[in-house]
C-alpha cells in the first residue's frame, strides 16, 4: 500500500486486540493507527486479555507500542473511552472514573454527526455462556487459543504454497451449526437490548464476528477482532459508519517515531493480579 495521509475521521471504534495473546495482530493494528486519525476513539473491550496474562506472561514490544500509540493519541487531545470486556474485567474496578487520559465506563450513548443513537458495549454480558458458566467460557478461551496456533501453521503453509490467507477459527464459527445459533442468539439479545435502551442501533464486540446490518429497524454494529479478522468500524464526519477489513487494506508496517520518542517502560512480567498496574507504569502516572 502506498504512503498516504491519515484518514481523517470522526469516531473509531476498535474491540477485542488481546494484547497478551499471542495470536494479537499487534502490528497490523498499529498500521492501521497509523492511516486513520480519529476525534474519538472507543475501545469497545478485550482491549488486554488479562486471561491469557494470569497463565502464562506474554507481552512483546509491538504490545507495548500499542498501549503507547494509544496514550499518545490521548495526549494529543483525542478523546479516548474505554468499556472493559470480559478479558480485561478488571478494569470495571475503575468505572466512572479518569484513568490517566482514559475514561473508562461500562457503556455508552455515542450519537453520530446526523442524529443516530447507539448504544456500545462489549456485549459479554449478553452472553448466555458467560452468564452462567463463566468456566465454560474460560475452557472455550483456552480451545481457541490452540486453534489459532493451528491457524497459523496452516497459514505458513498457505503462504508457502501462494495460497491466499484462510481462518480455520472464522471457518469454523462460520460452520459448525451451534456457533452459527449462538451468535444469531448473541445478536437478538443485543438488538433487544438497544430497542429497550431506545436508541438507533447497537455498537459491540465480543464474539470475534464483524457485522454491519439492520435488524428489525435495529442498526446492529459489531467491530470484529484483531487477532483473526483485522477489523474497525468508523464514523465519517457525515455520520455514516464503515466496517474497515484492514488485515484485505493494510500492511503491517513499522511503528512510526511518535512511538518510539516517549521512552515507556516495558513490561516484562505481571504486576500482581492487578493487571490494571500495567496501565500505570505505561503511563507514568496514578489514576
Amino acid at each position: 500500500m502506498p504512503s498516504l495521509p491519515p484518514r481523517q475521521v470522526r469516531t473509531l471504534f476498535v474491540s477485542d486486540l488481546h494484547l497478551g495473546l499471542r495470536g494479537c495482530q499487534a502490528a497490523l493494528f498499529l498500521d492501521f493507527l497509523q492511516h486513520h486519525e480519529a476525534d474519538t476513539i472507543v475501545l469497545v473491550g478485550d482491549i488486554v486479555d488479562g486471561w491469557q496474562l494470569r497463565r502464562a506472561w506474554y507481552w512483546p514490544q509491538s504490545h507495548n507500542d500499542v498501549v503507547q500509540k494509544l496514550l499518545r493519541r490521548a495526549r494529543k487531545g483525542t478523546r479516548l473511552v474505554y468499556l472493559p470486556g470480559n478479558h480485561d474485567e478488571f478494569m470495571r474496578d475503575y468505572l466512572g472514573t479518569l484513568f490517566g487520559a482514559i475514561e473508562i465506563t461500562d457503556r455508552l450513548i455515542h450519537e453520530t454527526a446526523d442524529g443516530r443513537r447507539f448504544l456500545v458495549l462489549h456485549g459479554d454480558q449478553f452472553d448466555v455462556v458467560m452468564h452462567y458458566a463463566p468456566w465454560l467460557a474460560m475452557l472455550g478461551a483456552q480451545a481457541y487459543s490452540l486453534m489459532l496456533a493451528a491457524n497459523g501453521a496452516i497459514s505458513w503453509a498457505r503462504r508457502r504454497l501462494g495460497i491466499s490467507y484462510w481462518s480455520l477459527a472464522h471457518w469454523a464459527k462460520r460452520s459448525v451449526k451451534n456457533a452459527v445459533k449462538v451468535i444469531g442468539t448473541y445478536e437478538a439479545a443485543l438488538v433487544a437490548e438497544a430497542r429497550r435502551c431506545g436508541v438507533d442501533g447497537i455498537i459491540c464486540g465480543h464474539i470475534h464476528h464483524a457485522e454491519m446490518r439492520e435488524v428489525d429497524g435495529v442498526a446492529y454494529v459489531n467491530t470484529g477482532d484483531w487477532v483473526e479478522s483485522g477489523t474497525a468500524i468508523v464514523e465519517h464526519h457525515d455520520g455514516q459508519l464503515e466496517l474497515i477489513h484492514w488485515a484485505a487494506e493494510g500492511r503491517p508496517a513499522e511503528p512510526g517515531p511518535d512511538i518510539s520518542d516517549d521512552d515507556l517502560p516495558m513490561l516484562t512480567e505481571p504486576p500482581g493480579r492487578d493487571l490494571v498496574a500495567a496501565f500505570i507504569a505505561l503511563e507514568g502516572r496514578t489514576p
